[in-house]
């Protein structure tokens, strides 16, 4: 099979060259060939020897994802469904708003986490993404949207996605070894040249890949927290039992040192008599005040069939912040985009051939809980 340039980041990229019997800089007109003008052909690149050109045609080609289907919702926010083979299928999400646009990237398809609220998390898992297939979301929607930010023929191409979000299926410090290369695509100036402030990687609390991601690519870093205590995030986030509130509050402690911003941003999804209670809110407080700086990001749990979970209501997530607030914590409230078309946050699901029977587990835990709950009343 041929090899997949969008894989490489340009290191990658000049290495491969060198392979072909080329110097290392034709990398670079390689990389912004693909990355900044989205080319797929290399017969567009007419900067390049012909030589080159010879080789690459016979070992090399561009290979986004492969677009299943596209969906628009009423506040503009856009889901695209790619095809990665096998029977599974990812999602990516643009979110416009009036100051930036935000691409939610996709790592793995599905997730082996498998967190109570999340619809990614009961579909299952199957396998980790490429780097190719990572940043291949990146590069289509970036080239796709600017078609439609560009109706003048001849006009300079305006950026469409100037921030990155590795929130959409799957853990990515779970695929480090292909996330670090479309990482350092991303921030590459001959490439998309985001800043490293504008791209952020959210996890549900792997300790040492985060100290692995301050050394080799420090970007933004958002945590799902969702619980003010080990007994609680256990329930709903499992990876907590092999990585506690301690050692997880301790490496994002560490990793500040690297991070392109002064502080972690914590994501706690809100749920209904679960874990937005007044004292829970308190316990939160006494949980990060004096260890992380930090902000809240407070987002209300999006329903999705066999969940068992509901969404709480606005005035206690509104009494929820102001606790957090009242306590010099930047809070806000994550405003839900996309609900119509299933692609608000922890609603994406793709299409997964799931391997780790995930829809039984869950069941089976759920049953577990119920009778404890009715064992204790």
């Amino acid at each position: 099979m041929a090899v997949n340039l969008l894989d490489f980041d340009l290191e990658g990229l000049a290495a491969y060259c060198e392979r072909l019997g080329e110097k290392r800089w034709r990398a670079v007109q390689l990389f912004r060939w693909i990355h900044h003008k989205g080319a797929r052909e290399f017969a567009q690149m007419t900067d390049l020897a012909k030589s080159l050109r010879s080789k690459l045609e016979g070992s090399a080609e561009i290979r986004p994802p492969a677009l299943a289907s596209e969906h628009a919702s009423a506040d503009g926010t856009v889901k695209w469904l790619f095809d990665v083979g096998g029977g599974n299928a990812i999602e990516t999400v643009f979110i416009p708003e009036d100051d930036r646009g935000t691409l939610c990237i996709s790592s793995q398809a599905g997730c082996a986490v498998a967190c109570r609220f999340c619809s990614t998390g009961h579909q299952g898992f199957s396998r980790n993404l490429t780097s190719g297939e990572i940043i291949g979301q990146l590069w289509f929607a970036e080239h796709r949207l600017r078609e439609r930010l560009q109706p003048v023929a001849g006009a300079a191409p305006q950026r469409a996605v100037d921030n990155v979000v590795m929130m959409g299926m799957g853990e990515p410090l779970q695929n480090y070894a292909a996330l670090v290369p479309a990482l350092r695509t991303m921030l590459d100036d001959h490439a998309y040249g985001l800043s490293r402030r504008r791209v952020t990687v959210s996890t549900s609390g792997m300790a040492p890949m985060i100290d692995r991601l301050a050394v080799d690519c420090p970007v933004a870093l958002a945590v799902s927290l969702h619980a003010p205590d080990n007994a609680l995030r256990d329930r709903l986030v499992p990876l907590n039992r092999k990585h506690d509130l301690d050692a997880l509050l301790a490496a994002c402690r560490r990793y500040l040192e690297a991070a392109p911003r002064d502080f972690v941003t914590f994501e706690y999804c809100m749920l209904d008599g679960v874990n937005d209670g007044d004292e829970q809110a308190r316990a939160l407080v006494r949980l990060v005040s004096g260890r992380v700086p930090c902000k809240f990001n407070l987002i209300p749990f999006n329903p999705f069939p066999g969940s068992g979970l509901v969404r709480s209501p606005r005035e206690r997530i509104a009494a929820f912040a102001r606790i957090l607030q009242d306590a010099g914590i930047v809070t806000t409230i994550r405003k839900t985009r996309g609900e119509d078309i299933d692609a608000a946050c922890g609603q994406l699901a793709g299409e997964v051939q799931d391997r780790t029977h995930a829809r039984a587990r869950l069941a089976r835990r759920r049953v577990i809980e119920i009778a404890t709950a009715g064992g204790a009343a």
